[in-house]
This record gives structure tokens, C-alpha cells and sequence, in this order.
């Protein structure tokens, strides 16, 4: 007989887990139950159900949900702290390559 479950092990950023379980909750959707429908989204698709593609812009706040915004300011909150930063005319250098 074969076995009726089986297990599914990742290894991820926690504060992509937190941010995702988060919303997940939220809707009242278990973490098993979203990775067995994403699993059989997969399936049915015969590939994965999303684009992959890379975006061409920087994303805007008015892009970004209100749990990728809070993340993205925690992160920025975290290296201030740790103070972990580079010079400013980096920083805009960094930025305009990306624009």
C-alpha cells in the first residue's frame, strides 16, 4: 500500500518564510495545504503555473504589497543597525546601473 503522505523539505531566508506564512495566514491557508496546491498547480500546468521573468524597473512603493514593503524596510532597519551601509555616490552608482 503505498504511503498516503510524504514529506517536503526547503531550506529558504527566514524572513521570506515569515513574510509568506504571514499572508498565508491571513487568507486562512495552511503552509502544507499552499505547497499541495502549488504542487498540483505544477501538474496541471505540466511546468510552473507563474512567468519568470525579471522585471525591467526597479519596483515602486506602489508596486509592492503592504507585506513586501514592511519586509523590505525591516531588511533596510536590520543593516542600519548591524551598520552595515556603503557611501552614497555607491549607493546612486548601484542604483543607476539597475535603471
Amino acid at each position: 500500500m503505498a504511503a498516503k503522505t510524504a514529506n517536503v523539505t526547503a531550506r529558504i531566508q527566514p524572513d521570506i518564510k515569515e513574510t509568506a506564512e504571514a499572508i498565508l495566514d491571513r487568507l486562512g491557508i495552511p503552509v502544507s495545504v499552499f505547497i499541495d496546491m502549488t504542487y498540483r498547480q505544477v501538474i496541471m500546468h505540466d511546468g510552473v503555473p507563474f512567468s519568470l521573468d525579471i522585471p525591467q524597473k526597479i519596483a515602486t512603493r506602489d508596486m509592492l504589497s503592504a507585506a513586501e514593503f514592511d519586509s523590505m524596510m525591516k531588511k533596510g532597519l536590520d543593516q542600519a543597525r548591524r551598520d552595515d551601509s556603503l557611501p552614497v555616490s555607491d549607493a546612486f552608482q548601484s542604483l543607476r546601473s539597475e535603471i
